[in-house]
């Protein structure tokens, strides 16, 4: 079955808020406690901890530290299985060539998110409303909160986690639900993603698409005066005082509320080109590699390193990588749509003409696509979304397969 996650507002009185923070500051010290341990431990033994070995000295914690003993003791278990899961990433970045290593950090309660739980009654029990509309959380030690939100399908539950964030709690729900099924088109869209235009679509067959265009929000861009007037202001304020925790407060809804609209926006682009077409095809995408910073180093400094940092801004605003997420997984829900991604260095779609295949390497400055052996004079996003449709296609016949249709 399928795992969705769903996420609640929660709205917790004033005692229940400070019970809250209570609970989320004794996992934050408990996180950095057995980070320090680990540290410890190899430092003067030699000895690597496993998670088993820190669970089980979570029993003497609890009785050595009544306040710990207060939490629910799997809801402990799921922040010392964060920290172990911190670690295996970090040994798997450390045999990865080229990646950089990122040892775990200790946490400040700022950058500490909040807590989770395992089994659906084991110390928490979420009772929805009718169709999953709004709902009530029962917590142990802390009450009974209300809870706003909806999920689009429900299911069972399994997991939980308590999230702070911009100054309000949120419950996000791990709900193992039945086969998801989402309706599709039939016809076959390739598209270039971009900064100027968010996407160039390349609609139909292979050998004559016809182009359409979506717009760029600029969701930054619009609130960018706003942000940083409360950057500065932020800025202004004395260190530790409760008028620079305010402040923050508000750059924090702020940036939230960009990062909401653009989610929300690129949800309904995705889920409109799933019901459109069974075939989807883009480039691969680096995302890291594209917003690389151009400063270089003393030796050797970069050029145009502010031009380049604001061409990161926009990339970054356009998020991507989490488009193409939201376009992954609603293909799948599908179950008759293909999702095809074209290597990128391998095809060069932007350097390659669409209708005879010649490659000739381009300026970024150079948005015009003009072939000097065939003649052909496209927009450069449209000729790159051609040749990635030509490839989906081709991906198609090689593999025996006819382009799906809509049940």
């Amino acid at each position: 079955m399928p795992v969705r996650k769903v996420t609640y507002r929660l709205y917790p009185s004033r005692t229940q808020s400070v019970a809250l923070s209570a609970a989320l500051r004794l996992h934050q010290q408990l996180y950095n406690a057995a980070l320090e341990q680990r540290i410890d431990a190899y430092r003067r033994r030699g000895v690597s901890l496993t998670y088993a070995d820190q669970c089980h000295d979570l029993t003497a914690l609890r009785q050595e530290c009544p306040e710990f003993a207060t939490l629910n003791c799997s809801s402990q278990q799921v922040t010392l299985r964060r920290l172990d899961k911190a670690f295996k990433a970090f040994f798997e970045r450390v045999k990865t060539k080229g990646a950089a290593a990122g040892f775990p950090r200790f946490k400040s309660l700022a950058r500490f998110p909040g807590f989770g739980f395992k089994s659906h009654g084991d110390g928490w029990r979420f009772t929805p409303g009718v169709e999953w509309r709004h709902g009530k959380l029962r917590l142990q030690g802390v009450g009974t909160i209300k809870a706003r939100g909806q999920a689009r399908q429900g299911g069972l539950i399994k997991a939980s986690e308590l999230l702070h964030r911009d100054g309000a709690w949120h419950l996000s729900l791990t709900l193992e639900c039945p086969d998801i099924t989402r309706s599709s088109g039939t016809e076959a869209v390739a598209f270039d993603w971009g900064t100027e235009t968010f996407a160039t679509l390349a609609v139909g067959e292979e050998d004559a698409p016809t182009m359409e265009t979506v717009e760029n929000p600029r969701w930054y861009r619009h609130e960018q005066q706003r942000i940083t007037d409360l950057q500065q202001a932020v800025s202004r304020k004395r260190q530790g005082s409760n008028r620079r925790r305010k402040a923050a407060r508000r750059l924090a809804k702020a940036r939230a509320r960009t990062a909401r609209r653009r989610l929300d926006w690129q949800h309904k682009l995705s889920s409109d080109l799933v019901k459109r077409f069974a075939l989807i095809a883009m480039e691969q995408l680096s995302v890291a590699a594209m917003t690389r910073s151009a400063a270089g180093t003393v030796d050797a400094p970069g050029k145009r390193v502010a031009q380049k940092a604001g061409l990161n801004r926009e990339i970054l605003d356009t998020a991507p990588s989490q488009f193409l997420s939201l376009v992954r997984y609603k293909v799948q829900e599908t179950g008759t749509a293909r999702l095809i991604e074209a290597p990128t260095r391998r095809l060069k779609p932007s350097q390659t003409c669409p209708c005879c295949g010649t490659v000739r390497k381009k300026a970024l400055s150079e948005r015009v696509h003009r072939c000097d052996v065939c003649g052909t004079t496209l927009p450069r996003d449209f000729a790159s979304a051609w040749v990635v449709l030509r490839y989906a296609h081709g991906v198609l016949k090689a593999n025996g397969s006819e382009r799906p249709d809509a049940e």
